[in-house]
C-alpha cells in the first residue's frame, strides 16, 4: 500500500518551508493569488524554493491568471507543480504544457465525476470545502460527497485538515495525497513547526492503521 503523500500550502518563510521538509512534507505550496493572506510574489516564491532539496516538490497556486503570469511561474520555476483554484477551464490548466492539480469546491450537487472527465489531464483532484471566493476557508466539508467511482489515486484531500481529523480523513477517503494550510498555522500565513510535525505523524499514523486493516 502507497503512503499517503503530504502537501503543506500556503508558505510565506524560508524557516517555514525548512521545518516542512524536515517534518516530512512531500510538497510545498506557494500562493500567487494577491487576494490570499498567504500571498507571496513569484521572486518570493522563487526564493523560498531555494530552500527545498531534491524531491520536494514545489507548487504554484495560481487564480484566474492570466496566461503570461503562469508562463512566467513555469519559467522562474521549471520544476514546480501548478495549482489552479478559479474558474480556470481545461484548456487553460493545460496551456502551460506543466503538470496541474485542478481543485474542486465541494457542496452538495457538484459531479466530482464529470470534474474528473473534463480535467482528465490534471494530475489529481484537489477537494476543498465550498467558501465564498476561491478556497482557503479552513473548513471541512462532508467526505461523503465524493463518489466512490472517482479513482482514490486521483483525490487530493483538502479543507479544514489538522492533526486533529487528518487521520479520520485519510481512512475514511483514502486519497492518494492530503493538503493542509491553516491546520498548521499560528497565524495566517506563519506555520508551527510543532503542528506542522503533529499533522504528518497523525498521517503516518493513518497509513499505519490502513495497513493493519489490510492484513
Amino acid at each position: 500500500m502507497n503512503r499517503t503523500r503530504i502537501k503543506i500550502c500556503g508558505l510565506t518563510r524560508e524557516a517555514d518551508v525548512a521545518a516542512a521538509v524536515d517534518v516530512g512534507a512531500d510538497a510545498v505550496g506557494f500562493v500567487l493569488y494577491a487576494h490570499s493572506a498567504r500571498h507571496v510574489t513569484l521572486d518570493r516564491a522563487v526564493a523560498l524554493a531555494r530552500v527545498l532539496p531534491p524531491f520536494v516538490t514545489p507548487v504554484l497556486l495560481f487564480v484566474n491568471a492570466r496566461h503570461a503570469e503562469v508562463q512566467a511561474g513555469c519559467m522562474a520555476l521549471p520544476h514546480a507543480m501548478l495549482q489552479f483554484h478559479g474558474d480556470e477551464t481545461p484548456a487553460d490548466c493545460e496551456a502551460a504544457g506543466r503538470p496541474y492539480l485542478r481543485a474542486v469546491s465541494m457542496s452538495a450537487g457538484v459531479d466530482l465525476l464529470d470534474w474528473n472527465h473534463r480535467f482528465h489531464s490534471a494530475c489529481g483532484l484537489l477537494v476543498d470545502a465550498a467558501v465564498e471566493g476561491y478556497g482557503g476557508g479552513g473548513k471541512v466539508f462532508d467526505w461523503s460527497l465524493l463518489p466512490p467511482d472517482v479513482p482514490a489515486h486521483r483525490l487530493v484531500l483538502s479543507g479544514g485538515l489538522s492533526p486533529a481529523n487528518v487521520i479520520d480523513g485519510v481512512l475514511r477517503v483514502r486519497p492518494f495525497a492530503v493538503d493542509v494550510s491553516s491546520g498548521v498555522e499560528s497565524a495566517k500565513g506563519i506555520k508551527d513547526a510543532a503542528l506542522m510535525r503533529r499533522f504528518c505523524e497523525a498521517v503516518r499514523e493513518a497509513d499505519a492503521r490502513r495497513a493493519d486493516l489490510a492484513t
